[in-house]
């Protein structure tokens, strides 16, 4: 891997004087001990041509080069105008899905090879030019013998030794930033680039990303905000993927989308509550929503709904990462920063030992200047680095499970500001939260949490029964007659429903009602006490 990885650089640093980055880098207000690396630089010293290039092409074009991490990098910031200017801002939409596409022949190969049938024998139209590349794979127009229209999407040969080398080095940046840097070891940059390798090779698999698609679409069957293309089984195999073509308006075509009198205003709110609805309800996110993968159906402009396409990349939080999360917003739209400093506090994430109103100041200093504001006055860039300085200062750790959420959400914020900048984001995003939270203490939530919990009852007291079986008769190896095991197990279920019933109905009436995952300890420990008398 460390071959790999000098090769790489090796290959980074060809990339950088092709295209003159280094221009873009020093023209930046920097440190005086960094410009001076300008002369440490042998190729700076040589004459150089004058490349006829935009600063924003010369950008895209090197990332474009670099390969899919580095082209992704480009997509996210593409969405971020309001930290770069607009016209690399420009440059880089187009690595949304104008990457240059790869041979169609080859393509052609690879379908055939993976469905082991000619294209002819599969599909009675097949379109040779591409109709969108990307950075992972291209996608072809298709109509199926039964008459579907389709596209047809086929991974890039050779991705993964490119992946592998751009991973290698990203590995050693990390350890070497852990090893040198405090502040780098609260960002945990090796957890974060171990996540990011699973996500990269996940994407390669298109089997996965039809999987994940077909359950997006099941989790938003009949809704009105969003829609998800139908995928065809048949046709899929891990290079390639067959499914429904679409027909909607690109979400940055804002000419389009006004000229059919589309109300954005709408469109920018139902964008944020697909996100809350994701997160919170499904605990399964669109990861990748960069403006190439979202369009707008055509059907009803006055109330607009969403398609979304490429789902190669999803995430999904734990449930206490979900009630973690919901209880920081929920605090923070409230703007009770005491409960936000404290739940950061109980969470692990910052020391046990900070001082509570120390931290409560800090985060209402960064945050109270933001609400009342639109979408198009808050520069969530400025806000991010205020929190990173708070988070350094009070040593706080980032959670590496989050960072697809992170990255999600400022894909949401920089199309929100596109689509509609007077978006509200707080008042939008407030009452979702809410009914989120009521619904999780709901009686019918409660019962579903009860029923979950008696199913378990039998296995976790077969699993008490036998440790403390051998904890008490070590020298016994004969097992217990059948008719034992019978009536052990069926005691120890009725046993174990009654304290769970009596439990459920006191809590009916407790302050803490969301506190099921207590349950099982309870039970076992009911479990283990039957056990010892019984013996």
């Amino acid at each position: 891997m460390k071959l790999l990885a000098v090769r790489r650089l090796l290959r980074i640093q060809r990339v950088v004087i092709r295209y003159r980055l280094d221009d873009l880098l020093f023209a930046l207000p920097l440190p005086w001990w960094l410009m001076g690396l300008r002369y440490a630089m042998p190729w700076r010293w040589l004459p150089r041509k004058q490349l006829e290039l935009s600063r924003g092409a010369r950008l895209r074009l090197a990332l474009q080069d670099l390969g899919p991490i580095f082209i992704k990098f480009g997509q996210l910031l593409s969405t971020r105008r309001d930290l770069l200017p607009e016209d690399i801002a420009d440059e880089l939409m187009l690595l949304q899905d104008r990457v240059p596409p790869f041979d169609s022949q080859h393509a052609i190969a690879l379908i055939e090879e993976q469905l082991g049938a000619t294209i002819s024998e599969v599909f009675s139209r097949f379109d040779v030019e591409p109709l969108a590349s990307a950075s992972v794979a291209q996608v072809h127009a298709a109509k199926l013998k039964s008459g579907e229209e389709v596209v047809v999407k086929v991974v890039r040969p050779g991705l993964k030794p490119i992946i592998a080398q751009d991973l290698a080095w990203l590995f050693l940046i990390a350890r070497g930033a852990e090893r040198v840097s405090a502040d780098a070891r609260l960002l945990h940059p090796v957890e974060v680039v171990n996540d990011y390798e699973k996500t990269i090779y996940d994407e390669l698999d298109l089997l996965r990303e039809a999987a994940n698609a077909s359950q997006l679409k099941r989790n938003f069957e009949g809704s009105e905000m969003m829609y998800v293309p139908q995928v065809y089984w048949d046709w899929c195999r891990p290079k390639v993927l067959v499914m429904e073509r679409i027909y909607g308006i690109q979400v940055t075509d804002l000419a389009t989308l006004a000229d059919q009198r589309t109300d954005m205003k709408m469109l920018a709110e139902r964008g944020v509550e697909i996100f809350f609805t994701q997160v919170f309800r499904d605990s399964f996110f669109h990861a990748d929503m960069h403006p190439g993968n979202i369009f707008v159906s055509t059907i009803k402009p006055w109330s607009p709904q969403y398609i979304a396409i490429d789902c190669g990349i999803v995430g999904s939080l734990t449930p206490e990462d979900q009630d973690y999360l919901a209880r920081n917003l929920f605090a923070f739209f409230k703007r009770d920063y005491r409960r936000v400093a404290q739940l950061h506090i109980d969470s692990g994430w910052v020391p046990a030992q900070t001082k509570l109103n120390e931290f409560e100041a800090a985060i209402r200093t960064v945050c109270e200047p933001i609400f009342e504001k639109p979408l198009k006055d808050i520069s969530f860039g400025q806000v991010l680095m205020r929190l990173f300085q708070t988070a350094r200062r009070f040593n706080m750790e980032v959670q590496p499970q989050l960072v697809l959420l992170q990255k999600t959400l400022l894909n949401i914020e920089g199309l929100g500001r596109q689509l509609y900048p007077d978006l509200d984001l707080w008042s939008t995003a407030q009452p979702f939260l809410e009914r989120w939270m009521r619904e999780r203490v709901s009686p019918k939530t409660l019962l579903q949490n009860l029923h979950g919990q008696v199913e378990q009852i039998p296995h976790l007291a077969g699993m008490t029964r036998d440790l403390l079986e051998r904890m008490s008769q070590p020298h016994l190896s004969d097992p217990p007659a059948p008719w034992q095991h019978k009536s052990d197990h069926w005691a120890l279920r009725l046993l174990g429903a009654g304290l769970l019933g009596g439990g459920a109905t006191l809590a009916a009436g407790a302050v803490s009602l969301s506190a099921p995952a207590a349950w099982p300890a309870w039970l076992m420990l009911a479990a283990g006490l039957y056990l010892i008398v019984r013996r």
